[in-house]
């Protein structure tokens, strides 16, 4: 795809759109569906690139899908996987990365996991975790990167320990691998053991008949018996806050379907920045509406973003229409993920003519006239969604590489083309 133009957009009356189903709420089911007891319907609607990978991956181990109507039919192997010799290929999608390996570090076999160029750049510290529980993992490049080769008999330790400051998904992987195989406790360092993507791992896997036990920092899993018939996917709330920005924007009112206020995805914080600024939300059968009529101006945000950083790209594309300077702090992990994130926040601020400081731990960004240039994605996908809400205030942003969205939410720019015409 040619870099992509984005066009000044002038709002004509309310904003009424799909997004593809939560990819984390998705990828969570997908493992618990596959690897438990019996068939469940995940009604999801669309999905994106990253899901894909995912089904490719559970057609390898011999888990056997449908695309139906609602979304998708998984037959559930029972923790029995079909195929325990298989080549897996997880492409960009950290979820399959992550989850897939715990799972079937606890289950057994022996496998060969490969990865874009993307996510070989990623680290995978908690193959360190797994290979002190006695699985054998066999590196074929760099240590604690793809690819590498994963032989195990099961892992039976009755407790393991994370560090939640590297990545939270290592965690959640562990809590679905022991839903789906046997009984573990899982002890919780760092400064985000309560972070909202383990809460909802914990929800999901109670959804799914997992007990789940908190004392403290400790988490104790019982397996589930058997899982739920079918489970309805929330929209993915991370794609649907480019959208819910513009009612900040343009002072406008946005509905994004299968969205509603009581969601499990931890990116609802970001909903509470804007209605902190004037912007009213209101649910319905339709899905969430965010109201922005009574916004003409709006203060800059001083948020720790720790635990909802994937918004940290939205917050610094508000930032040059604030009426007061930006801090965000709490993101240093934003540096390990598909680019060092918080230098593409600065170095694509700074291109754009808006000062922008960039920290350890964070980014100062002040408000400022925005002047032309190419947003740089790095490949992306955030990058590029973020920056993408400054061209359609302004018209003066041009996106390097649009086809990197394509990852979680592959139509995204054909909703901007429709919104612009």
């Amino acid at each position: 795809m040619q870099p992509y133009r984005v066009k000044k957009f002038i709002p004509h009356g309310p904003i009424e759109l799909d997004v593809p189903a939560s990819k984390s709420i998705l990828s969570r089911a997908l493992v618990l569906a596959a690897f438990g007891t019996g068939d469940v319907l995940l009604r999801c609607g669309s999905y994106a690139e990253d899901t894909r990978a995912m089904l490719s991956c559970l057609s390898a181990l011999g888990i056997g899908w449908e695309d139906c109507p609602d979304g998708l039919f998984v037959h559930g192997c029972g923790g029995n996987v079909p195929n325990r010799h298989a080549e897996l290929d997880v492409a960009s999608a950290g979820t399959a990365a992550r989850f897939l390996t715990a799972v079937l570090a606890f289950l057994g076999g022996e496998y060969t996991l490969r990865s874009s160029m993307q996510m070989q750049a990623r680290p995978m510290q908690f193959l360190s975790v797994l290979a002190q529980a006695g699985v054998q993992i066999g590196y074929t490049g760099e240590f604690e990167h793809f690819p590498f080769t994963l032989r195990s008999e099961g892992i039976f330790a009755d407790e393991l320990t994370v560090d939640t400051d590297l990545s939270t998904q290592y965690a959640s992987g562990i809590l679905l691998a022991a839903a789906v195989s046997r009984p573990i406790a899982l002890r919780l360092t760092g400064s985000r053991t309560r972070g909202s993507y383990i809460e909802m791992t914990l929800r999901l896997l109670e959804a799914f008949g997992a007990q789940c036990a908190r004392e403290g920092d400790v988490i104790r899993i019982t397996p589930s018996a058997h899982s739920p018939a079918q489970t309805e996917i929330e929209g993915d709330l991370s794609g649907a806050c480019y959208f819910y920005a513009l009612s900040l924007l343009f002072g406008c009112s946005v509905r994004v379907r299968k969205i509603c206020s009581d969601t499990l995805q931890g990116d609802k914080k970001f909903l509470s920045l804007l209605a902190a600024r004037g912007v009213r939300f209101t649910d319905s059968p339709e899905g969430l509406l965010a109201d922005g009529s009574a916004v003409t101006s709006y203060h800059g945000f001083t948020e720790n973003m720790r635990d909802y950083s994937d918004q940290a790209l939205t917050v610094a594309a508000l930032a040059p229409f604030a009426d007061s300077p930006t801090h965000i702090t709490g993101i240093g992990h934003i540096r390990r993920q598909e680019c060092d994130r918080i230098r593409a926040i600065a170095e694509n601020l700074c291109a754009l003519g808006v000062p922008a400081e960039e920290e350890a731990d964070g980014v100062l960004i002040s408000p400022a006239p925005v002047r032309s240039a190419t947003v740089r994605t790095f490949g992306d996908h955030r990058v590029a969604m973020a920056f993408s809400l400054i061209g359609v205030k302004t018209g003066a942003v041009t996106i390097d590489d649009p086809a990197c969205c394509k990852k979680t939410f592959e139509n995204y720019f054909d909703l901007l083309d429709l919104l612009t015409k």
